[in-house]
């Protein structure tokens, strides 16, 4: 899917990055708008951007997801359906915080707690953003494990994250599945038959001119009508791409909303050891700093080990051996020392230190709320700016990349002219 075509200098539509946002960009535009040129530039090696599927050997090539794995809201997620399009299998099996999902552990105790926190943040009225810690209970038994959970939802603490942006988080209707296949293999298996080009950094957008935009990149000078930029916050805020003139106001929006850390790591479990079949458990009832376990998810001989906030950033920084050592140590607390015989190592992500991306999905800091309507906001009808953070509701998922996408390629259609009626209709199909 690279783009052959080095000499290419000018196109209508300059999309930068080929995640869930900007695939979705691209195929709504070729989709509505086909008489305009697109033109992916992705400074990565693949398509997907925080969505990556492998299939290790060691698991008998069975597809994991090393970024985002579920499909939130599925009943309303754009890409349930889009998979069923591309031939892919959406697994039905109740996610573990859903009605019917298993749990290894029950603690009717901590379980009241954590109702009880999610029932003060709900009935904050106050118009004062403070951060989600602000709603535990001092002295609570729970509260080890709602700090845990906190730093799943944003890959942060709960005392870095914004209680009324968690408050307007609606991923939509429905329970949360899975795509059998793989979440990076569905949004690229969306992305095939778009030009994208990959190993293409851009570093530079000029945006002066009142009819065009320009983006130097490592493949050289690219002059379009209309760029749609879909970069993380990260990337945004380290001004890793400048623009000209600058965007001072994106960058602060960018650096208030910036990514929490979330990692896995893969284990394949020995045949002879039985084991419930997707099933979750927490490696800890005490610590935050724990990990949550998904127990042969799909039936699978596959442990998948979540870690989240700080205790991920922890285990990054200290390299595979210590990701590996904590989930074994906790493992067996769980299922016996005898464990740690049957598991093997078979892969790991490291979402930190992911080159031109910088973590998992954004969360907004205590009254930084507002932020994400400034980043979404376009820039003189010409340059669009997509992806989870840019969603006021859906944020830190997929299909609320995929949204942006969409609402960012809607806007250069209108710009360029194209009947609203076609924008309409293809918006009514999603």
């Amino acid at each position: 899917m690279q783009f052959q075509e080095r000499s290419r200098s000018e196109v209508d539509v300059a999309i930068v990055g080929a995640g869930a946002a900007g695939v979705a960009a691209a195929r709504q535009l070729k989709t509505i708008c086909p008489h305009l040129s697109v033109l992916v530039l992705e400074a990565g090696s693949r398509i997907g951007g925080r969505a990556h599927t492998l299939r290790p050997e060691v698991l008998a090539g069975e597809p994991i997801d090393l970024g985002c794995g579920w499909l939130h809201g599925a009943r309303t997620n754009a890409w349930r359906k889009i998979a069923g399009d591309v031939g892919l299998t959406v697994d039905q099996t109740p996610a573990p915080w859903s009605e019917g999902g298993r749990r290894l552990q029950s603690d009717p105790e901590a379980e009241d707690g954590i109702e009880a926190f999610f029932a003060r943040v709900d009935g904050y009225s106050a118009e004062t953003d403070v951060p989600l810690s602000a709603m535990l209970e001092p002295g609570h038994s729970a509260n080890a494990r709602i700090e845990a959970i906190g730093t799943y939802l944003n890959g942060a603490s709960l005392d870095q994250a914004s209680l009324i942006d968690y408050r307007h988080y609606a991923p939509g209707e429905g329970p949360d599945w899975r795509v059998r296949e793989g979440y990076g293999t569905l949004i690229g298996r969306y992305a095939e038959g778009l030009d994208i080009r990959l190993k293409t950094i851009v570093s530079h957008i000029d945006h002066a001119a009142a009819d065009s935009v320009v983006l130097t990149t490592s493949c050289g000078t690219l002059r379009a009508k209309w760029a749609i930029v879909t970069v993380s916050t990260n990337i945004l805020a380290a001004q890793a791409i400048r623009f000209t003139p600058a965007l001072p106001e994106k960058v602060e929006a960018a650096a208030s909303l910036p990514l929490g850390l979330a990692n896995k790591m893969f284990l394949a479990v020995s045949p002879e050891l039985d084991m419930p079949v997707d099933m979750q458990a927490y490696g800890s009832a005490t610590s935050s700093a724990t990990g949550s376990y998904q127990i042969r998810p799909f039936g699978s001989a596959t442990i998948e080990a979540y870690f989240a906030g700080p205790l991920a950033r922890e285990l990054e920084s200290e390299g595979e051996d210590a990701a590996l050592s904590f989930a074994y140590e906790e493992l067996a607390g769980l299922f016996g020392s005898d464990i740690r015989r049957h598991l093997k190592f078979a892969a790991i992500s490291g979402w930190a230190a992911s080159p031109h991306i910088g973590g998992s999905y954004a969360y907004a800091l205590p009254g930084a709320s507002a932020a994400r309507a400034v980043l979404a906001a376009s820039v003189d009808e010409r340059l669009f700016l997509a992806g989870e953070a840019c969603s006021l509701s859906r944020y830190s998922t997929a299909h609320g990349a995929y949204e942006t996408g969409i609402a960012a390629a809607n806007s250069v259609a209108s710009a360029s002219g194209s009947t609203v009626g076609a924008v309409r209709e293809n918006r009514s199909s999603t």
